[in-house]
């Protein structure tokens, strides 16, 4: 007698897109129809983890509660492969979990917030778990035994989280980020019954990785073209979705690069940087603006005056000269030299003060492009005016 084998028909990959989607749809207000294609793609690209050198981060967040956070969650976790919920777990959990012997989780951390808030402190151990699980290469160091040796256990997984506020910037390059808000009114969804509709979106899953085995050849080693100005941190995020995207083919290709630039853009309008970034940006667009030099004195006083910046208010106490002085020596000049004073020659006098063209190379380095202004001619400062600073 002779077996026969039979082959599973092949699985439409952007019609079985189309259905996550859809099954997201019904349940989630998401804030744009990016957010839908990119979760869509996120959801079926942890069936792939194998075939990508790296896996972006998806975070769901948002300034208020009620915003939706936890139940896109919900729903991500029924498409996942392995999910494992977590509620302030600890690095060591989490690393134990990846590298057990039932297979790699899918985490889905709700509430990061308790872990990454202003209250919380800043939680090194998990933050260095999520960053080094980004990587196919990323491991976790521990010691183990009596002997204590030293052990590395693998990081790579793929992880998504919710929570109020933002997160660090070392997981924030890292991820997609979907930043949800509370439904209008006029804005519907079904609600969410577990016991009902949780065995639909479990469907979904088992066709997900059936498609997966199927799409493995076509994923593996792609190299998918990036839309225009698409590089860096950015391509390493999205290079796992548009690899998906194309594999599946349809209108899933032109979508995620579409998606893609909106997020990247978006998320990029919302980066901030670091406070001396902020710093660096505010001197060029806001109080050296203009004019090619400015004493110390009236650069914090602009600096102070600003709407909607940090700088009146440094943890009780504006910003001086001896901390601007500070937070500009990190960054140099063309001439790599730290940026410094220097005397500047006023109809009052000499006064210490910094030049424009000393901060130029960190602009040009550090800060996104700048907005068309016109050059206004220099303003001598007027010995009045400096006394009233004073």
């Amino acid at each position: 007698m002779t077996s026969t084998q039979t082959t599973a028909p092949a699985i439409d990959g952007a019609a079985l897109l189309d259905e996550v989607e859809a099954f997201h749809r019904r349940f989630n207000v998401f804030p744009s129809e990016a957010a839908y294609v990119a979760v869509a793609l996120w959801d079926a690209h942890t069936h792939l983890l194998d075939c990508f050198d790296s896996t972006p981060r998806l975070a769901f967040l948002s300034p208020e509660p009620g915003s939706g956070k936890s139940r896109a969650l919900e729903i991500v976790e029924t498409l996942v492969p392995r999910p494992m919920v977590a509620v302030n777990a600890s690095a060591a959990a989490l690393f134990r979990a990846v590298s057990g012997p039932d297979g790699r989780p899918t985490i889905l951390f709700d509430e990061i917030d308790t872990i990454f808030g202003p209250k919380a402190g800043d939680n090194e151990e998990l933050r260095g778990f999520l960053n080094a699980g980004h990587r196919r290469t990323g491991v976790t160091y521990r010691c183990v035994g009596d002997s204590q040796t030293v052990t590395p256990f693998p990081s790579y997984t793929a992880v998504a989280v919710a929570g109020l506020g933002s997160l660090p910037d070392t997981i924030l390059t890292r991820s997609v980020i979907i930043r949800m808000r509370r439904r209008a009114r006029n804005e519907k969804v079904e609600p969410f019954r577990a016991r009902l509709h949780e065995k639909e979106g479990v469907a979904l899953r088992e066709r997900l990785a059936t498609w997966a085995q199927q799409a493995r050849g076509w994923v593996t080693g792609a190299w998918p073209e990036m839309p225009e100005g698409i590089s860096d941190r950015p391509a390493d995020v999205w290079e796992p979705l548009l690899a998906v995207a194309d594999a599946a083919g349809g209108d899933w290709p032109l979508r995620a690069r579409e998606a893609c630039v909106t997020l990247v853009k978006a998320s990029q309008a919302n980066d901030k940087g670091s406070l001396g970034v902020r710093l660096l940006t505010d001197l060029r667009d806001h109080v050296l603006i203009g004019v090619d030099r400015l004493p110390t004195i009236a650069i914090l006083d602009r600096l102070n005056s600003l709407d909607d910046a940090p700088w009146a208010d440094l943890n009780g106490k504006p910003l001086d000269n001896r901390r601007l002085s500070r937070m500009l020596s990190d960054y140099m000049t063309a001439d790599n030299e730290p940026i410094a004073s220097r005397n500047i020659r006023t109809t009052g006098g000499v006064l210490k003060g910094y030049y424009s063209e000393d901060l130029a190379d960190a602009w040009q380095r550090y800060c996104a492009p700048a907005p068309e202004s016109p050059l206004l001619p220099l303003q001598p400062l007027h010995p009045s005016s400096q006394a009233q600073n004073l």
